[in-house]
C-alpha cells in the first residue's frame, strides 16, 4: 500500500513539476492587460521565456489564450545554439513556428545566413529563409532567393 501511495505522489509531482515548467515567464519595462483584445501588452527590454525558448524584443504583445506573441525593436529567438535576430517577430507557440522579418541574421559556428525572412519550425528544426538570402559556411558563400536548411542535421534541403 505504502509503495502505491509513493508511486501516485511521484506520479502528481513529476506532472506538476513538467506543467509549472510549461509556463511562460515574461518581463518587461511596463506591462499591461488589454481587455479588448485579450492580449498583454508589453514595452521596454520584453523578455519571453518558455521552456528553452526565449524571445526578446524592444515591444510585444503576447495572447496567453492562443499561446502567440507579436514583437517588435531588436528582436532575437533562441533555443540552445539556435539563435535569430531580426526587426519583427510573429510566434505561433500552438504550432510551434515563428517568422521573422527585416534583416534576419542566423549563425552557428563556421555558418552565417541573412535574408529578408525566415520562417522556423521547433518541431521540425527547418528554417525557410526567403528574399537576399545570403548563405556562408566554411569559407564558401552563396546568394538564394529561397533557401530551406535543416538546423538538426546542418544540410540544405
Amino acid at each position: 500500500m505504502k509503495a502505491k501511495i509513493f508511486l501516485i505522489v511521484t506520479l502528481l509531482l513529476l506532472l506538476l513539476t513538467a506543467n509549472v515548467a510549461a509556463k511562460p515567464v515574461i518581463t518587461a519595462d511596463n506591462t499591461y492587460y488589454d481587455i479588448n483584445t485579450g492580449q498583454y501588452v508589453l514595452t521596454g527590454n520584453v523578455h519571453i521565456e518558455v521552456g528553452s525558448r526565449i524571445i526578446t524584443a524592444g515591444n510585444a504583445r503576447v495572447s496567453m489564450f492562443t499561446r502567440e506573441v507579436w514583437g517588435t525593436g531588436g528582436v532575437t529567438v533562441t533555443q540552445g545554439d539556435i539563435y535569430f535576430t531580426g526587426s519583427s517577430v510573429y510566434v505561433n507557440g500552438s504550432q510551434d513556428s515563428a517568422q521573422i522579418d527585416g534583416t534576419v541574421n542566423f549563425s552557428r559556428t563556421g555558418l552565417n545566413i541573412s535574408a529578408n525572412r525566415v520562417d522556423y519550425n521547433w518541431r521540425t528544426k527547418i528554417a525557410t529563409f526567403s528574399g537576399n538570402v545570403q548563405f556562408s559556411q566554411d569559407g564558401t558563400t552563396r546568394y538564394e532567393n529561397i533557401l530551406r536548411y535543416d538546423l538538426r542535421n546542418n544540410v540544405i534541403l
